[in-house]
């Protein structure tokens, strides 16, 4: 890809980011976030359909690049070892900006909507491939494990806690491993083509 093609791709994309941190995403306009990145309203169109456009592909990326980041060195399975969700949640420190906003804006539903379906997805695979926890209703487990999931990574991203990523993985694999939630042998297979 030409060089001036992607600054001008990353110029609107962080103008973006900054913008949904500021204010409702419905408010935002195609001319604010050209005005923001330095560019024309026709370099956005060039790139984007409309804001949604922007938006969803935003999202995707950045899903893609978080399970990326659940799947060190190769592996296959998402938080296949305590070390891999300490990554994630390293990846997702160091990404806050983009999660923090997408997270608290009002306007935004659709990430919180695909991130937790993105976990119920796997924690619900999870539970087929290791039978753990057999007295529990697996919908009850796999809706808790999500929603706790996302208010983490919530916290995390928000700076509403006051423990470091490695920190609170480190507690919530603890809790997972106690809870028998974290099968031994049987990792969490997911597939970016939910997006």
């Amino acid at each position: 890809m030409d060089r001036r093609i992607r600054k001008s791709q990353e110029a609107i994309i962080e103008a973006f980011i900054q913008l949904i941190a500021e204010k409702n995403f419905e408010q935002i306009t195609i001319n604010e976030i050209a005005e923001r990145a330095n560019v024309s309203r026709g370099t956005v169109y060039s790139h984007y359909t409309d804001k949604y456009d922007l938006l969803h592909q935003c999202i995707r990326t950045h899903f893609v690049k978080l399970i990326d980041s659940c799947l060190p060195c190769g592996e296959q399975a998402l938080f296949p070892t305590e070390a891999a969700l300490h990554y994630t949640f390293r990846y997702l420190d160091e990404h806050a900006s983009f999660y923090a906003a997408a997270l608290a804006n009002q306007g935004v539903p659709a990430f919180r909507n695909r991130l937790q379906a993105v976990l119920i997805r796997g924690f619900d695979k999870q539970m087929d491939m290791s039978g753990i926890n057999k007295m529990m209703d697996k919908g009850i487990l796999v809706q808790f494990l999500a929603v706790a999931m996302t208010g983490m990574i919530e916290q995390l991203v928000t700076r509403a806690t006051p423990y470091s990523a490695t920190e609170l993985s480190g507690q919530l694999w603890a809790l997972m491993e106690r809870n028998q939630m974290v099968p031994p042998s049987a990792p969490l297979s997911i597939s970016t083509k939910l997006f």
